[in-house]
């Protein structure tokens, strides 16, 4: 009886130290709470956090000085508080994506949400809202159809479009309000 063995390979040059990992993982996680922005310091991984009203301008680590890059991902919002402060104190735009984790157009529409913030980082700010988290962020804003993309800006909503679109659609939602 033969067995057979999987040829060997050299996985050295793909291993990162724990440390790596960890600051790896922690650069990528931001959060959102009622003074601004929590993020990690992608050289130090120190967390800092982005006020509201500075976004779309420069921020430095508070320990490091290494300048932040701005958000490109959209923050999630976990709480009515924090989406208040939100769309109230932020300097940008504030698209917001209101979406259910059981909606297939929802799932759609994510990664084209997500270029949008990319391509948009530091004059926009891209906002997720799961309406079965916070339903009465739903309520509030009379949120009948999923998804829905709700451009807000010095706290009012200034515009709203129901379904989902592709990244070049949203894109132009937003140039057609701002």
């Amino acid at each position: 009886m033969t067995t057979s063995r999987l040829p060997e390979r050299d996985f050295g040059v793909h291993r990162r130290s724990l440390a790596e990992t960890r600051i790896g993982y922690l650069v990528r996680m931001s959060e959102l709470d009622d003074r601004g922005i929590l993020l990690n310091c992608p050289k130090c991984g120190r967390r800092n956090r982005m006020r509201f009203e500075g976004l779309g301008k420069a921020f430095r680590c508070g320990q490091c000085q290494t300048e932040l890059e701005p958000v490109a991902e959209p923050v999630d919002v976990h709480n009515d508080l924090a989406f208040e402060a939100l769309i109230s104190h932020s300097t940008v735009p504030v698209l917001v994506d209101f979406w259910a984790p059981w909606c297939g157009p929802c799932k759609m529409v994510a990664p084209e949400v997500r270029k949008v913030a990319k391509e948009t980082a530091g004059r926009l700010l891209v906002a997720k809202v799961n309406t079965e988290e916070v339903p009465t962020l739903g309520y509030r804003f009379r949120v009948t159809a999923i998804p829905t993309m709700t451009l807000f800006r010095n706290g009012l909503e200034i515009a709203r479009q129901a379904g989902a679109m592709p990244a070049p659609q949203i894109r132009k939602f937003i140039e057609q309000h701002k």
